[in-house]
């Protein structure tokens, strides 16, 4: 059921907002949609957010609220409260629990779960992996993300390194680039494979889905190295050693040569041959079988080569147990 209008003709000067804005719509945009008179009369704001505040019952027409392809003739009174975009304001301490796996004055290493979004974007502007950071030390509020010098997707699991100070971080940053950070991951794939490789394939946005990367010849440079870490019916265990660390990279590389991780849907494209025994099992993966197990870099400030190991998450740990038992026989 529909909230009842609100009659903004009764609010006083005190109740308005400070950033109210109150404009008459010109006679010689009559016949245009509001949301394009909007970007006219507001062009310091950009037209999907005007949209969204039309949307969200934040803009009034003639005292009623508006809807963006509402036609507007000119003479009519436009009331709009602006809103801070969550990406303008100052991120929160969250208090969200850590798996810490080392931590000193300089460097933080962390088991980052399942469902953590690591920095907030669209969709997830709270309850994220820098939020949980800003809580545990709240010095990070003066270093550039938090201290974060490399992600995880939302659903892979695994370490990762923070920097408590800007000279830990630039440092990391350096190794970084210079490809001396060894990071190495375990992942799934559909398929049997019986000796490693090496792909050199550049990874850029899909052309068309651009919520996906792909394997795009002005792509950046990406490398990705494997070996058999077990073999099963249907499926693979690989470990993967990055020298490149590209957005999405490992799923990209390994779902071009033909064997995509279990569980991404994102991906994998139609349904995979698989043994009748594990059909199920595979397909009800939930999530992309993939997990950051390796981690060693040089501490920024020390010089000391240090190295790190996460064992599998027990949602990977269960799915090779199960395939284990279904695979008797087989």
């Amino acid at each position: 059921m529909m909230e009842p209008e609100e009659d903004l003709s009764d609010y006083s000067k005190d109740d308005e907002p400070a950033d109210l804005l109150e404009m008459r719509v010109p006679n010689e945009h009559g016949g245009l949609r509001l949301d394009q008179v909007l970007v006219k009369l507001l062009p310091e704001y950009s037209r999907s957010r005007l949209q969204e505040w039309i949307e969200q019952g934040l803009v009034t027409l003639n005292g009623s609220p508006a809807s963006v392809k509402q036609k507007v003739w000119g003479g009519e009174t436009v009331r709009v409260s602006p809103q801070i975009h969550p990406s303008e304001q100052p991120f929160h301490a969250e208090d969200i629990p850590l798996d810490i796996v080392y931590e000193d004055d300089d460097i933080l290493v962390i088991d980052k779960p399942v469902g953590l979004v690591v920095h907030p974007g669209s969709g997830n502007w709270q309850g994220t992996l820098l939020n949980a950071l800003l809580h545990h030390a709240p010095q990070l509020a003066n270093v550039p993300r938090a201290g974060i010098v490399h992600r995880l997707d939302k659903d892979t699991s695994g370490l990762m390194v923070v920097a408590k100070t800007l000279v830990a971080q630039t440092a990391l940053v350096r190794q970084m680039q210079s490809r001396s950070v060894k990071r190495e991951y375990l992942a799934l794939v559909w398929g049997e494979l019986y000796h490693g490789d090496t792909i050199d394939l550049p990874i850029g946005r899909h052309p068309s889905q651009r919520v996906k990367m792909a394997v795009v010849e002005n792509g950046k440079e990406a490398i990705t190295h494997y070996s058999i870490e077990a073999n099963f019916p249907s499926c693979t265990l690989v470990r993967c050693r990055l020298e490149t660390g590209r957005t999405h990279q490992i799923r990209v590389h390994l779902t071009y040569v033909g064997h995509p991780l279990v569980g991404d849907t994102v991906y994998q494209r139609g349904s995979q041959k698989c043994v009748p025994q594990l059909r199920e099992l595979l397909n009800g993966f939930p999530r992309q079988a993939l997990h950051a197990t390796q981690l060693a870099l040089a501490h920024p400030v020390t010089g000391e080569r240090m190295e790190w190991h996460a064992p599998l998450p027990e949602d990977m740990e269960e799915l090779l147990d199960r395939i284990d038992e279904a695979s008797d026989g087989i």
